[in-house]
């Protein structure tokens, strides 16, 4: 679609996000209820299945070629920034259009605007994703990560998974983490790379 001229490009472009909403719309009803399914078959809670192994087997396309990457040295920076680009993604259009959809199907259902609460469960689920989040940002702020943090975040994310009730103490973990991770950053101890280079390619940006 890229290497079309003109018009071509446009209509390559759109053709592939039209084909691509058709096939979510004809899908992803038969998806969640497979999910589920699955989840009933061998016994695991359908919360943290559609939680943890829903968004996995969606975004697999993307996931394959950033684990595609991962395996060369020279690409491993760019299989990186895809999964970053795509949590970043996740966060901002994709966690604001959710809730804008389901005020507006209410509405042209029953005519008033709704918001929808989160319960216990819920909110938890929530706080333990933020604070993976952030982790991962803060993580990354000195432009490295290595073999010893990723190990550590896979094995706190298989604890909560396997074990659904430590799902508290692997958020207190996170937060923990955290905080040696900003003592280091305040006393000198881990470089805090990232918002300086972005600082200084701003300023290269502005003297052109």
């Amino acid at each position: 679609a890229y290497r079309q001229r003109g018009w071509r490009r446009q209509a390559a472009i759109g053709g592939l996000f039209g084909a691509g909403g058709l096939l979510l719309y004809a899908a992803a009803h038969p998806f969640l209820e497979s999910m589920l399914a699955l989840a009933a078959v061998f016994g695991v809670s359908q919360f943290v299945l559609v939680q943890w192994v829903a968004p996995f087997l969606s975004e697999f396309p993307e996931k394959l070629s950033a684990f595609n990457w991962a395996r060369r040295v020279s690409h491993a920076p760019m299989a990186l920034m895809n999964m970053v680009s795509s949590n970043v993604n996740q966060w901002t259009v994709l966690a604001a259009m959710i809730p804008l959809v389901y005020g507006f199907s209410h509405l042209h259902h029953h005519g008033t605007w709704a918001d929808f609460p989160f319960d216990a469960e819920q909110r938890l689920e929530l706080v333990l994703t933020l604070l993976q989040t952030a982790l991962g940002a803060m993580l990354l702020a000195n432009l490295e990560f290595d073999w010893l943090d990723a190990t550590a975040i896979f094995v706190l994310w298989l604890a909560q998974f396997l074990v659904p009730h430590w799902r508290e103490e692997v958020a207190v973990a996170y937060a923990v983490w955290m905080v040696v991770l900003a003592i280091g950053f305040i006393i000198g101890a881990k470089p805090l790379l990232a918002p300086r280079y972005f600082w200084e390619s701003l300023q290269r940006r502005r003297k052109r």
